[in-house]
């Protein structure tokens, strides 16, 4: 690694830690992809976090001049994101996501789904929110998406399910953040395993689905998060196919489910040449996140069961 002088003589203001961290994390070679996507946004959220700012700030409050105390431990955080390669969530313990401050930590990924896009919109006219009661958001990590999706969808239950028993903690603590426990419940579940009877109106997931070769070229930051939650196999498809064939057996008649699949578009499309999948257009940025409805779902459901992987 490149040496890092932590010298801060002659920094005063939030504008020059904020200058002098994103010129740290560029000289360091750090990568971003975690709420943030360049070094000076980084570092002006850990600048803020230090100094209990929240994220709009007048531009009087740039020229505030720092503390020692206060400069000591902006360059304590500056170092151990560069040493760590930790996400900068993970040394705040909190990301943002459609609007809204979610807990993170480890054991779950950072929040950063185009979906949050899709929840802005109302899901463009593929739900009439007023016949939306019970949603699920498999696969939930730190429960932003289906938390997240309330904004749209008011009338709703909820469902969070992941297989991580550490993950469905923090989710936990982000229901309680907000103050759902009557709307939203946290669930155990592989999948689709506990959730037997359940039906939905919308399913929504953001499942695994790096593929071995993407897998193996991700960065450091990356590799922070929790591999339960990116690895799914030689195409990134080992957990979406389980999800094609089981669920239309938990939506309901006119339910419609929506999924990330990211780069593992490509794969997608060629293993199932024959599903209308819609694929939606992002203004903010992302891919690969796709809408099909029950019926279709149930048209193909034989060809969906017989190419799930053993």
């Amino acid at each position: 690694m490149t040496n890092i002088n932590y010298q801060y003589d002659g920094l005063e203001t939030v504008i020059d830690f904020v200058r002098w961290g994103g010129s740290l994390f560029k000289r360091a070679k750090l990568f971003f992809g975690h709420g943030t996507d360049n070094a000076f946004d980084d570092a002006r959220v850990l600048v803020f976090y230090a100094l209990n700012l929240p994220q709009q700030v007048p531009e009087t409050y740039w020229q505030a001049r720092l503390s020692p105390e206060e400069k000591r431990q902006v360059t304590e955080l500056f170092k151990h994101r560069i040493e760590s390669r930790k996400p900068t969530a993970y040394l705040t313990g909190e990301a943002w996501f459609a609007g809204m401050r979610f807990i993170v930590n480890e054991s779950t990924l950072v929040p950063r789904s185009p979906i949050a896009e899709l929840i802005a919109t109302e899901f463009q006219n593929w739900v009439e929110v007023e016949q939306v009661h019970r949603v699920l958001d498999l696969c939930t990590g730190s429960g932003c998406i289906g938390i997240a999706s309330l904004q749209a969808l008011p009338y709703a239950q909820v469902d969070l399910a992941d297989i991580s028993p550490q993950a469905l903690v923090v989710a936990q603590q982000n229901i309680d953040l907000y103050d759902l426990n009557e709307s939203v419940r946290a669930v155990e579940s592989d999948l689709f395993s506990n959730l037997q009877g359940q039906k939905y109106d919308l399913i929504l997931s953001n499942p695994p689905y790096v593929d071995e070769i993407e897998m193996n070229a991700l960065p450091d930051e990356f590799r922070q998060e929790p591999q339960l939650g990116l690895a799914a196999g030689e195409d990134g498809l080992d957990l979406v196919r389980r999800i094609l064939a089981e669920a239309a057996e938990h939506l309901t008649e006119e339910g419609v489910l929506i999924v990330e699949v990211g780069v593992s578009q490509f794969y997608l499309e060629q293993a199932y040449p024959e599903l209308p999948f819609y694929w939606f257009e992002f203004e903010q940025g992302g891919e690969g996140v796709f809408a099909i409805h029950k019926t279709e779902l149930d048209v193909f459901q034989e060809i969906l069961e017989a190419r799930v992987q053993p």
